[in-house]
Formats: structure tokens, C-alpha cells, sequence
């Protein structure tokens, strides 16, 4: 099963949030498999500016970490045809526009989980479906991934 990963899990794996997010989201990328892991390259830029903006760390370091990001995982471009998507969306389900590219981003590549806690959870478009990986309830689709 193909997953995409949103910048918020990518966030609290680099240890920005409280505890127990952070430790989630690092149990959870030591699981994933690189060859079904997906970073959508809006993702990578998003942790940039989280890295110097909030953490204040220099672009350099944030620079080596977001590559280190890239060899770890495949990234996905963001196409035309992605975008064009993306505002259907963002108009058709009220989702902001750079959230609704993530999982364009994330249907155009065939993937079926999108991690991210910045969605209804359980939404599902052209195939993809998002899931919560910081609630309470696992959900059923990210059990079957983890095994």
C-alpha cells in the first residue's frame, strides 16, 4: 500500500511538538517501508520554512535535513494537472489550496493513506484516504499498513 506523508508528520518527527506526537510520528516513519513512502515536494518546502522560520535553525542545516528527508523517501513533484485538481477541491470541499495539492499530489502518485492530521479524518478522494496517525482510534487502513 502506497502512503504519502503531510508536513505535520514530518514536523514532529524532527522533535517540533509535544512529546507524544513526536514519539508517534518517529515509531511510525521507523515502520514505513521508503519504497511505498511518498513525500510530496510541497511537504519538503513546508518543513523548510518551519525549520527557519519557528525553530530559527540556519538554512544550511534546514537544507541537509530536508535532503536527508529526500534519501530516505521518494518525492513527488507537484504538476499542473495536480494543481488543477487541487482547486477543485480546495473549491468542492472547502480544503485549503496548498492541503489540497498535498493530496492531489498523493492520488496522481496512487496512493492510498495520506498521514496527516490536517484533514477530517477518514476523508477519502479519487482513492486516497487520509488518516489521523496521532488519534486515539487507529484506524483500520493504517493497522493494515503497519503489519
Amino acid at each position: 500500500m502506497r502512503v504519502a506523508l503531510d508536513t505535520n508528520v514530518l514536523v514532529y518527527a524532527e522533535g517540533l511538538g509535544d512529546a507524544v506526537r513526536c514519539t508517534l510520528a518517529l515509531q511510525l516513519i521507523r515502520d514505513l517501508k521508503p519504497e511505498t513512502t511518498l513525500l510530496p515536494a510541497q511537504c519538503l518546502g513546508e518543513l523548510f520554512r518551519v525549520l527557519t522560520g519557528k525553530q530559527k535553525q540556519p538554512s544550511d542545516q534546514a537544507e541537509q535535513i530536508i535532503l536527508m528527508w529526500a534519501d530516505t523517501f521518494s518525492v513527488a513533484d507537484s504538476t499542473w494537472t495536480a494543481f488543477q485538481s487541487a482547486f477543485d477541491l480546495a473549491r468542492d470541499h472547502h480544503l485549503p489550496i496548498w492541503d489540497a495539492l498535498i493530496l492531489s499530489v498523493a492520488a496522481e502518485n496512487k496512493c492510498r493513506l495520506l498521514l496527516s492530521e490536517d484533514f477530517n479524518e477518514g476523508f477519502t478522494w479519487r482513492g486516497v484516504t487520509v488518516v489521523n496517525p496521532f488519534s486515539q482510534h487507529t484506524h483500520p487502513l493504517l493497522k493494515q499498513l503497519m503489519s
